[in-house]
């Protein structure tokens, strides 16, 4: 009796063709993002940087100046080194209460207290808001007449300019935005505790570590994926903030920040827009400067792990 060997199926099977539909459908669910992207981000994004070299209003002649903006922009510009301060300001502000106190609601949060989808929820709502509603309701709780805070200082008589005081308004303000930023985190940083073996932590407990010791050396190591995300987030949100200012007091006496004077620039009345993407640009190549650093060194661990 002859015996007989399956074929290989490899051998036989067949490269599948793309047929022309195929690529009609692939070129339209990929061609239409990367066009949308190309036009919304990398086309103004590259406009910005070419008009920063410029002199142009809007409506008359392009005039090349080189780095004439940039030069006055760092000598003859008085708002601008304060807006950086507030923006650096603003960033350590989220980066180091705002984000750490989001971690730490979450894990007490994950370790399963008492109506916690009750305060996931109560702690989320922010987020749902844009900063532009934010800065209203900080106007209602921190404004000088009718505000919440000051009816319950019964301080009519001298009441507290929370808001009008460039000593005191970008402090509230950044509480405001870390109101909001603090729900965020809190979300990201529940969801990757969830995703953490528990036989890790089982693991911990045997060998005698405590509950501070099996946090910080096993359980904070397995989350740098989100530490990734929250840390760019992070960046982002202070960098780019601008309607919770711009609600409050279009960014002035305290509050400006650079994406103010990006605004004030390009739309304003004395419209300048190759001044105002200078200003863009030094925002963007900051931002860049954060987020590449940032990763740069959360990918270093992660490859020494």
């Amino acid at each position: 009796m002859a015996l007989t060997f399956p074929r290989r199926a490899g051998r036989r099977r067949r490269l599948r063709r793309f047929t022309r539909r195929d690529a009609v459908v692939l070129g339209v669910l990929l061609g239409i993002p990367i066009l949308l992207d190309l036009a919304i981000v990398w086309g103004p994004t590259l406009a910005s940087i070419g008009l920063s070299f410029t002199a142009w209003d809007g409506i008359g002649d392009i005039h090349w100046v080189g780095l004439d903006n940039y030069r006055n922009l760092a000598d003859n510009y008085p708002p601008f080194w304060p807006a950086v301060r507030h923006n650096v300001m603003w960033l350590l502000f989220l980066g180091l209460i705002a984000t750490p106190f989001g971690l730490f609601l979450a894990v007490l949060i994950d370790r399963g207290v008492r109506f916690s989808r009750f305060y996931q929820s109560v702690i989320y709502l922010p987020v749902v808001l844009s900063l532009a509603i934010v800065g209203f309701i900080a106007q209602l709780i921190l404004g000088t007449d009718q505000g919440v805070i000051n009816t319950i200082l019964n301080n009519h008589d001298d009441p507290i300019d929370w808001l009008g005081d460039s000593h005191l308004n970008l402090w509230m303000i950044m509480i405001a935005a870390g109101w909001r930023h603090v729900g965020y985190v809190m979300i990201l940083y529940l969801a990757g505790l969830k995703s953490v073996d528990p036989a890790l932590k089982e693991a911990a407990a045997i060998d005698g570590a405590n509950e501070r010791q099996t946090f910080f050396r096993v359980v904070f190591p397995t989350l740098r994926p989100v530490n990734v995300i929250v840390g760019v987030i992070t960046v982002i949100e202070a960098l780019r903030a601008f309607d919770i200012v711009y609600a409050v007091n279009k960014g002035r006496n305290g509050l400006e920040l650079l994406s103010v004077l990006i605004t004030d620039n390009i739309i304003g009345e004395a419209s300048r827009i190759g001044f105002g993407s200078a200003i863009a640009v030094v925002l963007l190549v900051v931002s860049l400067g954060f987020i590449v650093t940032f990763l740069v060194q959360e990918l270093r661990g992660a490859r020494e792990r």
